[in-house]
């Protein structure tokens, strides 16, 4: 059987466009297929952070100081007891890293790639409403926040990564509300 020239044109045409659409649903697997085990890893490492966070912190008894300031937030608490341990967390906005720090343990990075951290301090006191809860800023009497009236500890971060070099796997925030359980006041 001979083909002739336009016939062999068309399958040509034909079996490119087939091809074309092959590749392309590829990529679009490949791509799909990187983003969702990026966020899988991302979504991972949240909870671990939340999880260390949650833990340690639970056994604190005061916040001692904090900086709210950019490149670097920071938050220092201290427990009560027979060895007293102090505890830091800090997240550098240039390096994007949250780093938990502990007296007599090494620096431990909980969060590559974290784009935002904040952290709010409220007093023992909630007030549940119509429809919420309602939180007081640990406050002293002259309305200046103060690290001694806290009782609750609420943080919230937000990390990204990008997936062949876009951005496409974004984390949502992370939201942590931490009670200090060994609190003397």
């Amino acid at each position: 059987m001979r083909l002739s020239l336009l016939e062999l044109i068309v399958a040509a045409g034909t079996a490119s466009v087939v091809l074309l659409v092959a590749v392309a649903f590829s990529l679009y697997g490949l791509r799909s297929f990187a983003a969702i085990g990026n966020y899988c890893e991302l979504d991972a490492k949240n909870r671990l952070a939340a999880d260390v966070l949650g833990r340690e912190l639970r056994q604190a008894s005061a916040v001692v100081a904090f900086e709210t300031n950019l490149p670097v937030k920071w938050l220092t608490l201290t427990n009560t007891g027979q060895n007293p341990v102090s505890m830091k967390v800090t997240w550098d906005s240039n390096a994007r890293t949250l780093v938990f720090d502990q007296t007599g343990h090494p620096s431990r990075t909980l969060l590559a790639e974290c784009d935002s951290w904040d952290f709010a301090l409220f007093n023992r006191v909630a007030y549940p409403s119509q429809t919420n809860i309602l939180l007081y800023s640990a406050t002293n009497s002259a309305g200046q926040l103060d690290p001694a009236f806290c009782k609750l500890l609420s943080m919230s971060w937000k990390c990204s990564r990008t997936t062949l070099n876009q951005n496409t796997n974004t984390e949502g925030v992370r939201t942590a509300q931490i009670v200090l359980r060994n609190k003397m006041n």
